[in-house]
């Protein structure tokens, strides 16, 4: 038979348990917010971009970009994770990109000062890009 001055006791244990689980919950997901920020601070420092190959629901950093200069330009080629590839000419006209090889053409949106997003085909990738404004026509 429990008295009146211990159910207020038992209280109290049960809503430390509780504080104790919660607590417990926190920190796993905060352990998950920093876990996957460090990965993508090294994803970032071994030179992936951020992308959304074919199937994605949305953009992470698994995409890399190697860069070469021709005669023609800047050839960007951005491999997948999957093994694909999209090969990109660097533009001089104002359009940022275009494709390099292939019957699908790019689309470039600008995102912001510094980035603009490319799609080819279902494939979109996030480039660091000089955005400048538009002339006034």
């Amino acid at each position: 038979m429990s008295t009146r001055t211990s159910d207020p006791a038992r209280l109290l244990c049960v809503a430390l348990l509780l504080l104790a689980g919660c607590d417990s919950q926190l920190r796993d997901k905060t352990d998950e917010v920093s876990e996957q920020a460090n990965r993508e601070a090294m994803a970032k420092a071994e030179g992936k971009i951020l992308c959304a190959p074919d199937g994605a629901t949305g953009f992470s950093r698994v995409c890399t970009i190697d860069r070469t200069p021709t005669q023609d330009g800047l050839y960007l080629t951005i491999r997948q994770p999957s093994g694909g590839f999209r090969r990109l000419l660097v533009t001089n006209d104002g359009r940022g990109v275009i494709a390099a090889d292939g019957a699908e053409q790019s689309v470039v949106t600008p995102i912001s000062d510094s980035e603009i997003e490319v799609a080819v085909g279902k494939d979109r990738y996030r480039l660091p890009a000089t955005v400048k404004p538009m002339a006034a026509q």
